[in-house]
């Protein structure tokens, strides 16, 4: 694992921009810029270097390695941190030349979620994610990892320190793999208790402003912080709506540019969260100078975990920074896209209504009669559904029409009747739509 007192805080950032070159990488070097923030890094220098075709030894040429090799003897810092992945041999041909550690984009991203991680499922999941990508990187280990190893029956050949770690390695991988599926089977089945409720989530780029707009719908109070993968341990809560109706709204890791293999593998059940619910909000930081690239950014991530077909709701948020000129060429609400402010709650009554809409959407209308004995399952139909037409009997008994989500029936099929005289409405079992 990577070891916060093993990494100096002191580094220089390496951009590397490879072909096809873009127009613009300004958003991307200050992205790169506040991942190194957010990991606690004291950036000393920065250089953005250009190389069309990858050098198989240093990735980079040797007029740039010695380039960079100035630039960390001048500002004496011992860690290099480069926004590409390099090859094990790569790295380990680097280090020998620049005499500091070589850190790369994954490694960077692996160390932060290491310091979000809270809970125990967190933990395990970033250090299976960490060993993983460090499975293929012993070859970059230190001369003492070349000795063989002597002792009784390891005399002769013997066996390298480099081939005992990776045994080792491996069993310490063989035994949190075992432990994330016992894991995995208790999250599927807290996933199956709450299928029974309608399922909100929020998703979306890192620093989109979701853990505040969390906050904001549910009144709670989860850390939301100005800072790229704030947020890393999924969170449920009830979602009120209007009529006293209730969701279940969680709170997910933020998205971003090409999301390490290893980290989409280690927390595949926490993803699966998106994957099962009922809705999703898409939460878009619209001040971002290119929120449309990070959309689709998004949308290839939502493909790649399997939850394209998952019903979205685009949330624009942080619209109070935007500019006169920029609100005027807002589009407005839509059934599809709504725009907000999750800092100041402008918009957020639309943004219910229109999480409401959703699950009537997802709802059927029917009537039912409780006896007198089963009033208390007034209250709860109440707070579960939306109830159109109500009347009471001269024996006491309570009928109803209601709109009632879909996985609810059949709790209540017992108590489901055919449409009474006095309705003035019709039950319908097919879904509303929403355009």
């Amino acid at each position: 694992m990577f070891e916060r007192a093993a990494i100096d805080a002191r580094c220089v950032l390496v951009h590397v921009e490879t072909a096809p070159f873009p127009r613009d990488s300004a958003t991307d070097s200050e992205e790169f810029l506040e991942l190194g923030h957010s990991a606690g890094l004291d950036v000393q220098a920065q250089m953005r270097l250009r190389r069309r075709v990858p050098h198989p030894r240093f990735y980079f040429g040797r007029g740039q390695a010695e380039q960079l090799q100035q630039c960390c003897a001048s500002h004496e810092v011992r860690l290099l941190v480069l926004n590409v992945d390099l090859s094990p041999s790569q790295e380990r041909n680097l280090e020998s030349l620049l005499q500091c550690r070589v850190l790369g984009r994954t490694g960077l991203i692996l160390d932060i979620f290491a310091q979000r991680a809270r809970s125990h499922e967190g933990k395990l999941q970033v250090e299976l994610a960490q060993l993983s990508y460090l499975s293929t990187r012993l070859v970059r280990g230190w001369s003492h990892l070349e000795r063989q190893k002597g002792g009784i029956g390891l005399r002769g050949p013997g066996e390298t320190q480099l081939e005992l770690d990776r045994r080792l390695l491996t069993r310490r991988l063989q035994t949190l793999q075992r432990r994330q599926a016992q894991m995995e089977s208790q999250r599927t089945q807290s996933r199956n208790r709450r299928k029974e409720w309608f399922h909100v989530t929020l998703v979306g780029y890192t620093n989109a402003g979701k853990s505040t707009l969390f906050n904001r719908l549910t009144g709670s109070e989860v850390m939301a912080r100005d800072q790229l993968f704030a947020t890393l341990d999924p969170t449920h809560r009830r979602l009120l709506l209007e009529q006293g109706r209730e969701t279940i709204l969680s709170d997910t890791v933020g998205f971003i540019q090409d999301l390490p293999v290893e980290l989409v593998r280690a927390f595949h059940s926490t993803l699966e969260e998106v994957r099962d619910c009922n809705l999703l909000l898409h939460v878009i930081d619209c001040s971002a100078p290119e929120y449309e690239r990070q959309i689709e950014q998004v949308r290839d991530t939502l493909e790649q975990i399997g939850a394209a077909e998952v019903p979205v709701l685009e949330v624009y948020n942080k619209r109070d920074r935007l500019t006169a000129d920029e609100l005027s060429r807002e589009k407005g609400h839509t059934s599809r896209r709504v725009w907000v402010s999750a800092r100041t709650s402008e918009g957020m009554d639309v943004l219910r209504q229109r999480i409401a809409q959703h699950v009537l959407a997802e709802s059927s209308c029917q009537y039912v009669r409780l006896p007198a004995q089963a009033y208390p399952l007034r209250a709860e139909l109440y707070r579960l559904g939306q109830v159109e037409e109500e009347r009471f009997t001269e024996s006491g008994e309570c009928e109803m029409r209601l709109w009632l989500p879909l996985s609810r029936w059949p709790q209540y099929v017992q108590f489901q009747v055919p449409k009474p005289a006095w309705s003035q409405g019709s039950a319908s079992s097919r879904r509303l739509s929403l355009e």
